[in-house]
């Protein structure tokens, strides 16, 4: 435990998921809508991890209960949209959830190399 009841709560959501932490990344930059999000995790894991729609929308409903993020009323030029499409964005919850769970893996990354089971990292 720690004396900062803020990070008490965050570990209460920790592990994420694969599929809510790449929802995360995705959303870390830029508002997106459902299909960018989808693509994006496609190509950011070199399409080593897919997400139907069945799990991306579940994922949102429930992180949208969450508080992890919110349908934006933010869109872009009609012209280049289909207005249909709802978008998203972090809230401040789920944008240090995400810097959370990202430490935490960050953590596990370095028990592996240190164990020599990942190379060691170059110095920059």
């Amino acid at each position: 435990m720690t004396d900062d009841p803020s990070l008490e709560s965050l570990d209460s959501y920790l592990p994420l998921t694969p599929a809510v932490f790449h929802i995360l990344l995705a959303l870390a930059d830029e508002e997106k809508h459902g299909y960018a999000i989808m693509m994006e995790i496609e190509a950011r894991s070199r399409g080593a991890f897919r997400m139907g729609p069945g799990t991306l929308y579940g994922s949102i409903k429930r992180m949208v209960g969450s508080g992890l993020i919110v349908e934006s009323d933010w869109r872009p030029d009609p012209r280049l949209d289909d207005e249909r499409r709802r978008y998203y964005r972090l809230t401040e919850l789920g944008r240090r959830l995400a810097v959370a769970e990202a430490e935490r893996l960050e953590t596990l990354v370095q028990a592996a190399r240190i164990k020599r089971l990942l190379p060691a990292q170059e110095a920059i």
